[in-house]
């Protein structure tokens, strides 16, 4: 007998976890006073580059003293540029619990042949964060956007740190509390929490990282994108909106929307509290099911973006099939769109959460979850 569908479903189906869902009250035609076919130059985009700095700066509760950024390439380029400019003056340590963070791993070792120690944990679990040296400099994701594991808070670093701390924060920023003063360098993506559209960067940089940038030369040559120093002083302009490369003024308009949304829902706090509601959704769902689980093994460190799960049902065969199948049957419904697991991560399903996400499309969502499950569970006894 054919299960029966659920009668109620999400009105809006996008659960990637990047790009993003848009805000709830985005509208092409939100974005009518682009400074489109003007310089970005000139003062109409200086200014809007600007505003988008500064409004950052109020949402977040950025500090006044570190500088805001945007650069070219999103979270990665904002990345990449920190580890190219600043590390090499001293030992690193690089922390990782899921792809990205790996990705920096390999560009340290490989790339950038740094004296590190790398830390690591598999999917699900974080590195033993009491064991850090801090007289190196460190790097780690805030949010592992791949494994649903993040760190609980910035407690476990140290005020009178040695060496400087590079947070990879793109699937945290606007979603969790940021420990700025734990924090030297910063970087996001506008495709993430707000929804942004893809391909620019944002890079917040503390005091201590520009004192940095402006006594350590790297030994190795540094392209023009990732220059953030000349003569031996920072390039102010960067960070009062004169980027190193033509920025979209379609996608700066688009995020000043978003700027603007998230100061309506109630800014930081009220993103924050929309992603733990759509969170707290998932949990008792979970909670209720025996045949799934979180990827997370603890609830301290668990994600309330990125929200992995698996499948832990014994009747399943061939997990990583069973997974695209439950994946691919919400999809062709129209009720969840992009929820497969990253493609480095276990088999299951990635739903994201953060604040653009309406929590009654997530409770739309579930009860359609749990037909597809059973009926792919049905579909498998058909073919044994």
């Amino acid at each position: 007998m054919a299960i029966q569908a659920p009668a109620t479903r999400p009105a809006n189906p996008r659960f990637s976890s990047g790009p993003c869902a848009k805000p709830p009250t985005w509208t092409l035609d939100a974005l009518a006073d682009a400074a489109l076919g003007r310089s970005h130059r000139a003062a109409v985009g200086k200014n809007k580059l600007k505003d988008a700095i500064e409004i950052t700066r109020d949402v977040l509760g950025v500090p006044a003293e570190y500088k805001i950024g945007i650069v070219p390439a999103s979270d990665t380029g904002a990345y990449e540029m920190a580890m190219w400019s600043l590390l090499g003056e001293r030992p690193v340590e690089m922390l990782a619990w899921e792809s990205f963070g790996s990705g920096w791993v390999t560009d340290a070792v490989k790339q950038l042949k740094l004296d590190a120690v790398v830390k690591t944990a598999d999917y699900g679990q974080i590195v033993d964060l009491s064991s850090i040296d801090f007289t190196k400099d460190v790097c780690f994701t805030w949010n592992g956007t791949t494994s649903g594991v993040r760190v609980p808070n910035g407690d476990w670093i140290p005020a009178d740190r040695e060496g400087l701390t590079l947070c990879d924060a793109t699937s945290a920023a606007f979603a969790m509390d940021l420990a700025w003063d734990k924090l030297d360098v910063t970087t996001f993506s506008w495709q993430k929490v707000l929804g942004g559209e893809a391909a620019h960067g944002i890079l917040i940089l503390s005091p201590r990282a520009v004192e940095r940038l402006e006594t350590y030369t790297p030994a190795w040559p540094l392209p023009k994108i990732f220059r953030l120093t000349k003569g031996g002083k920072l390039i102010d302009g960067i960070f009062t909106g004169a980027t190193i490369n033509t920025p979209s003024m379609l996608c700066v308009e688009d995020y000043l929307f978003a700027l603007d949304w998230a100061k309506s829902v109630g800014g930081l706090q009220g993103l924050i509290a929309r992603a733990d509601a759509n969170t707290a959704a998932i949990t008792a769902f979970v909670d209720a099911k025996p045949w799934v689980d979180f990827l997370a093994v603890d609830p301290a460190t668990r994600s309330n973006t990125s929200v992995c799960l698996k499948f832990t049902d014994d009747r399943i065969q061939d997990g990583a099939a069973f997974a695209k199948a439950v994946a691919k049957r919400l999809e062709a419904e129209g009720i969840a769109l992009d929820i497969g697991a990253y493609r480095d991560a276990p088999a299951g399903l990635r739903i994201w959460c953060g604040g653009t996400v309406e929590t009654s499309d997530i409770e739309a969502m579930l009860p359609w979850l749990n037909w597809a499950f059973e009926a792919e569970i049905d579909a498998q006894k058909a073919a044994a």
